[in-house]
């Protein structure tokens, strides 16, 4: 544990989210970056959770945050349980469907998996929730005028008293302290999403903003704005960085933390939490982008445009089926032709006049819209089409392309669909399920990337060369396509 305590003692921000810790003295734990006065070390318990401090009877630090701190990038990455438990409790589901819809998707029995998480976060599924739901709570009260009682049901408590006990045990307060004089009412919330810095902000929203569909998301003048379907009803978010790069912070080093505004446009207020995960997840807000540039900048290739941009990240999506689609159509022609064949699949009344400001308006079709669209609207061969909804069928069948989705057998379950080769396969594993490893060896924008930045562009020894690059494989995909 001495490693742990010299990066509270130096407030090293590289190591939030990575672990937290208490305070005996005081019953409060914290994020390792905390600016309070460091504590001796005999009174420093180590947790591997906010949930796990909350549980040993510690009360969230006001000052730093600690429930707030980007997610680790150990369960981000990780493919196994554990790991898809950890980002599916992030996107709601025990609030939606309690332990028994948790342990169900992941194919194991509640009690299986609550010693699983106890055993790896210390703090089993519901106690992961009931921390995070805490948090959502704080976030409505401290950025809406919504009623107390409403927030306690918004943030998935199943009572009053229920959400005030919480309330008091994470924070050490009555919700109504935290309550701010003029907070908006008609459903917008504005947060500011933390990251590990650095972040290449032009890598990240110029790649999303390349790629926009007209009537389903725009970029324009720095800010990303998309449509997104929740659980409880449609939303809208716009997304902008806080700065380019936080005050003070060493790119090569990677220490500190920047943000990224976040404005969402809810229906409901029940759908913040996943709606807080998508958006962290599209960005790829919870990589340790030293970690990552670490391995990459080692190969002589790349360490280069490393140096020249550091943190670059894995555009991921808000929803699988989406990205599934756009994968099957961008097959083998140009991202502006895709754009435009993606826009043709949209219902007429969800598409942006050829004049209009290119707002969403809309939301992307769900595996049962695009099955009831006639062949014409397609837009593409006929081999394609079928393609698209065999897809559909599969999603509305039951595969799921998501955060919490075996990736393994999902690649497999997605190969066995006509017309869905390697490329397509791994593509969705890259963007849909945030597969940190995986290179499209196959793809022409990849070979000629490696070729530019004097890489071999054959397939086959470009994949023996890049085994070099695991288990981040993907972040120098993103690189090649840069280098493009």
């Amino acid at each position: 544990m001495e490693s742990y305590y010299r990066a509270v003692s130096s407030r090293d921000g590289r190591f939030d989210g990575r672990f937290w810790f208490g305070v005996t003295s005081t019953g409060i734990y914290c994020r390792p970056s905390c600016p309070a006065r460091t504590p001796k070390s005999e009174n420093v318990r180590y947790f591997p959770s906010a949930a796990a401090a909350a549980r040993n009877g510690f009360r969230a630090c006001r000052r730093c945050a600690p429930d707030a701190v980007p997610g680790s990038p150990q369960w981000d990455n990780r493919a196994d349980v554990t790991a898809r438990a950890v980002r599916l409790i992030g996107d709601g589901v025990v609030d939606r469907g309690g332990v028994p819809e948790l342990a169900s998707r992941l194919g194991y029995t509640e009690r299986h998996l609550n010693r699983l998480l106890s055993e790896e976060l210390g703090a089993g599924p519901l106690a992961l929730a009931r921390t995070q739901r805490a948090q959502t709570a704080k976030t409505l009260i401290t950025k809406t005028g919504l009623g107390l009682s409403e927030i306690a049901f918004a943030a998935g408590f199943g009572s009053i008293r229920q959400f005030n006990d919480t309330f008091r045990e994470v924070y050490g307060c009555a919700p109504s302290t935290l309550r701010r004089e003029g907070a908006p009412v008609d459903g917008v919330v504005s947060l500011r999403l933390s990251y590990r810095a650095p972040l290449h902000v032009e890598a990240l929203f110029g790649f999303l903003g390349a790629r926009t569909i007209t009537g389903v998301d725009s970029y324009a003048d720095g800010r990303y704005t998309r449509s997104l379907r929740l659980p409880h009803g449609p939303a809208t978010v716009t997304l902008w960085p806080a700065s380019a790069e936080p005050a003070g912070v060493d790119a090569r080093r990677g220490d500190g933390a920047g943000f990224i505004e976040a404005e969402l446009r809810l229906s409901d207020m029940r759908d913040l939490t996943p709606a807080v995960a998508r958006c962290r997840r599209l960005l790829d807000l919870d990589a340790d982008p030293a970690a990552v540039d670490a391995v990459l900048a080692a190969d002589p290739a790349l360490a280069a445009v490393v140096a020249a941009e550091p943190g670059v990240r894995l555009p991921r999506s808000v929803d699988g089926f989406e990205m599934a689609v756009r994968a099957v159509v961008g097959q083998q022609i140009s991202v502006a032709g895709a754009r435009t064949v993606l826009a043709r699949l949209l219902p007429p009344a969800d598409r942006d006049p050829a004049d209009g400001p290119g707002l969403p308006t809309g939301l992307f079709p769900t595996p049962e819209q695009l099955l009831a669209l006639p062949d014409e609207a397609f837009s593409m061969p006929a081999s394609r089409r079928r393609t698209l909804r065999a897809v559909a069928e599969a999603v509305r069948d039951g595969l799921r392309l998501d955060a919490g989705s075996d990736r393994a057998a999902t690649r497999e379950a997605l190969l066995a669909l006509p017309g869905v080769g390697p490329w397509t396969a791994d593509y969705i594993a890259l963007r849909a399920l945030g597969d940190p490893d995986v290179l499209l060896t196959t793809d022409l924008g990849t070979r000629r990337g490696a070729q530019a930045l004097g890489l071999p562009d054959d397939p086959a020894d470009l994949a023996r060369h890049a085994e070099r690059w695991r288990p981040w494989r993907s972040y120098a995909q993103i690189r090649l396509w840069r280098a493009a």
